[in-house]
């Protein structure tokens, strides 16, 4: 009942600020886009109240991957070949993401992280289109709302798939199979769900799709 009056409470405010601000569609951004980042902070907290245990998973045992995440290679949104073992020394956070999804403002927060860390972190995004048809950009597309609309200035891949089939990148194949990784099957359960690896390229942290970027969780994995 209690959970019942606060959602509540919680829609009725969203419909004002919504009417309130529909009209005014920002320039760069579909009218889809402008009323889910406005309805981006809604999101959160309702997301967050429901919530569960396993919205953080931990690599507490230190368990070593038995293929090297720096044997990884992937292609950047300008078509660009890189090698992960560049990063080297670094902690990664690989994160999937889409331009018209309920939780697209992570992109901002994920930016603000970036420059919280840029001295120790990297920060890569994979688009992909795997859930609910919410990324239908092409590279072009998605690199110029990505900057224009959030400021973005961390690494973009090209766009792919990042859930399990034959077509899903080597990058997310390896995140996501415990016998290359060393432990974790967590598959994206959304749109930005994050993984972070540590300076020596061990997976050693999930974060599912309602943690925010800016979660003192993530900013504690990362500063260990």
């Amino acid at each position: 009942m209690f959970k019942n009056k606060i959602i509540k409470r919680i829609t009725v405010a969203a419909i004002i600020i919504a009417t309130c601000l529909v009209l005014v569609k920002q320039k760069n951004m579909t009218l889809k886009q402008s009323i889910l980042k406005t309805f981006y902070p809604v999101i959160m907290t309702v997301t967050n109240f429901f919530s569960g245990a396993k919205s953080v998973l931990k690599n507490t045992a230190a368990i070593k991957p038995s293929i090297s995440f720096y044997s990884l290679n992937a292609t950047k949104n300008d078509g660009t070949e890189i090698s992960f073992s560049q990063f080297k020394g670094k902690k990664i956070l690989l994160v999937n993401t889409a331009s018209d999804c309920g939780f697209t403002g992570q992109y901002e927060e994920l930016e603000k992280l970036y420059n919280l860390f840029k001295d120790k972190l990297v920060i890569i995004g994979f688009p992909a289109n795997d859930f609910k048809d919410q990324e239908k950009g092409s590279n072009e597309e998605i690199a110029k709302f990505c900057k224009v609309n959030y400021g973005v200035t961390f690494l973009l891949m090209k766009k792919s798939s990042v859930i399990t089939g034959p077509q899903q990148n080597e990058v997310f194949a390896w995140l996501t199979d415990k016998n290359k990784n060393g432990w974790n099957t967590r598959q994206p359960e959304w749109n930005f769900s994050k993984y972070l690896i540590n300076e020596q390229g061990v997976l050693v942290n999930y974060f599912a799709t309602s943690i925010s970027p800016l979660n003192e969780e993530v900013k504690k994995a990362i500063e260990e």
